[in-house]
């Protein structure tokens, strides 16, 4: 192992510097087998303390930094971004001075070493004509819960009265700290991690004066502070960064072009969000938490197309055998056109119950007509013709809106699609017209479309030109749900298992077939109470279809 000869200190006496290499691995982690390299802080040559960070490591519990836990020198960098570790795996190899007793213990010979003049110098105190300033964490208000998440300085450093000292975060948001005054850091007294509160003493700083620097021995490498690698960038990249200073965007390469620390990361992955889209608010264009929070909270009144967010990559394999199933076509773009209309309408669901007891007692009288004429009639039949008298009754339920969301499209058809779970996927045919069929006809065209979707036989012009719809749920189950808009509509029916159940009638509980309805719209084009009114008197009508008729 490398060691330098005896330098002689003129405070302390003879004293000998012996610099030894050893690997720091990955801590305990509690009941963790593997965790995942997601940013590696450090790069060779680096000078590091012991509480400077070397790597961030992320489970699927949590994000946690692992520290040097000893002064000296990045040789050599041993994992990388994505690499998956586990306790005891070596993540770098580090220079370090030992301890005069344990390293003459190690290398007897150095005693006959030829000696030198020391060229250590007891702790540097603030230059005549400087002033020692106190910097303190600040009025916090009532904020809970601080916690230093960042230091953007080291012992030394350079900074002016702007310059960033270290970042706080609380239950409420994060805060930037700038140093206040021009001068040198003689010391850090925080590191990230550590809970503060207000008056906790931060750094000190010599200011208004230049305070004699306090020289290296030789013959280690000159101090320079750690700078952070961003992941997915070459470690080297890092190591030729300007001492002492935040790499600005001009110089910065482009893998490492994001500048925002461990617990800004760690939501962006929780909320899916690209970082390399996100604007820094912070020094220097930092990206804190409140500007990954605006970035979400825009993205939802923009269209889908402009949100950059990618999906959260989780290896499952760790947990157990898992088996990958590609996507059928149907469920592909299926995916899409409801991730599409989610993200870009603000859904309400309004939930009803329709007596359907005479309905039922009437489609059950139709079972011997329906079998003579091959025609089963079910439920959707007098669904879909009720929802036609509502639609004309509340003609802003059969329309869509414009481009700029200011004025309704009101559509004199009525072309009612309906969901059909099909191996494949769901797909929603359309019954054009439909105002203009009876039961029969309803029922026969219901059963045609149903039966093509499934064979994969459906035309283009089948899944077109609808004004609204219709998802039923049948007999599968269910007391309601929130159907998804089928966009460019503004309204769609869920239809839950009917049930029969003991309803009260003023005088005794009697027992009643009951349809659960949800009825989503979009709140941009209907009010809760037009959506209210529309729900109650397509009960009604349901209730008693008679009105069907008139």
């Amino acid at each position: 192992m490398p060691w330098a000869s005896i330098p002689r200190n003129p405070t302390h006496g003879w004293c000998e510097q012996i610099r030894v290499t050893q690997e720091i691995c990955i801590p305990d982690i509690g009941d963790i087998d593997e965790v995942e390299v997601i940013e590696v802080c450090v790069a060779p040559g680096d000078m590091v303390t012991a509480d400077d960070a070397l790597l961030v490591i992320e489970s699927d519990k949590a994000s946690m930094e692992v520290p040097a836990g000893t002064d000296g020198r990045i040789e050599a960098v041993l994992v990388s971004v994505g690499d998956t570790v586990g306790q005891g795996h070596p993540i770098v190899r580090l220079e370090a001075e030992a301890e005069p007793a344990a390293a003459e213990a190690a290398h007897p010979e150095a005693a006959d070493a030829p000696r030198t003049e020391a060229l250590w110098a007891p702790a540097a105190e603030p230059a005549r004509g400087s002033r020692m300033l106190e910097v303190r964490v600040p009025d916090i208000g009532d904020a809970a819960d601080v916690t230093v998440i960042e230091v953007a300085v080291v012992t030394d450093q350079e900074v002016t009265a702007d310059d960033l000292l270290v970042v706080v975060d609380s239950d409420k948001a994060s805060m930037e700290i700038p140093a206040g005054h021009a001068g040198r850091v003689l010391e850090v007294h925080v590191s990230e991690g550590v809970p503060v509160v207000e008056g906790t003493l931060l750094a000190t700083i010599a200011a208004e004066g230049q305070a004699p620097v306090q020289p290296e021995p030789e013959p280690a490498a000159p101090r320079e502070p750690a700078v952070r690698a961003e992941p997915g960038a070459p470690v080297e990249a890092a190591a030729h960064e300007r001492p002492g200073r935040v790499p600005d965007a001009a110089t910065r390469s482009v893998g490492s072009s994001i500048y925002a620390g461990p617990a800004v990361r760690r939501l962006a992955r929780e909320l899916g969000v690209d970082l390399s889209g996100v604007s820094g608010s912070g020094s220097r264009g930092r990206i804190v938490k409140d500007d990954v929070k605006s970035f979400v909270k825009n993205a939802m009144t923009q269209s889908p197309a402009s949100v950059a967010v990618v999906p959260v990559e989780i290896d499952f394999s760790r947990f157990g055998e898992v088996e990958t199933v590609v996507l059928s076509r149907v469920r592909a773009a299926g995916a899409v056109n409801l991730q599409r209309s989610w993200s870009s309408i603000p859904h309400v669901t309004q939930h009803d119950e329709a007596d359907v007891t005479e309905m039922e007692t009437f489609r059950a009288s139709l079972k011997p007509e329906g079998e003579r004429r091959g025609v089963k009639i079910t439920p959707l039949a007098f669904i879909i013709k009720a929802c036609c008298y509502a639609l004309k009754e509340f003609p802003t339920f059969n329309a869509s809106l414009d481009g700029a969301a200011k004025n309704f499209i009101l559509k004199r058809y009525y072309h009612i699609g309906f969901a059909v779970d099909t191996p494949e996927g769901l797909l929603v045919p359309v019954i054009k017209d439909a105002d203009q069929k009876g039961v029969w006809e309803l029922s026969e065209e219901i059963a045609r479309l149903a039966r093509d979707a499934r064979e994969q036989k459906l035309a283009l012009n089948d899944m077109q030109g609808g004004s609204f719809s219709v998802s039923s749920l049948g007999a599968i189950g269910g007391t309601g749900f929130t159907p998804i808009i089928n966009a460019p509509e503004v309204a769609i029916l869920g239809v839950a298992r009917l049930a029969m159940r003991p309803v009260w009638d003023g005088e005794q509980f009697v027992p009643r077939n009951m349809l659960p309805l949800s009825f989503s719209y979009d709140h941009r084009a209907i009010n809760g109470a037009e959506a209210g009114r529309f729900v109650s008197y397509l009960s009604e009508l349901l209730g008693d279809i008679r009105r069907l008729s008139l």
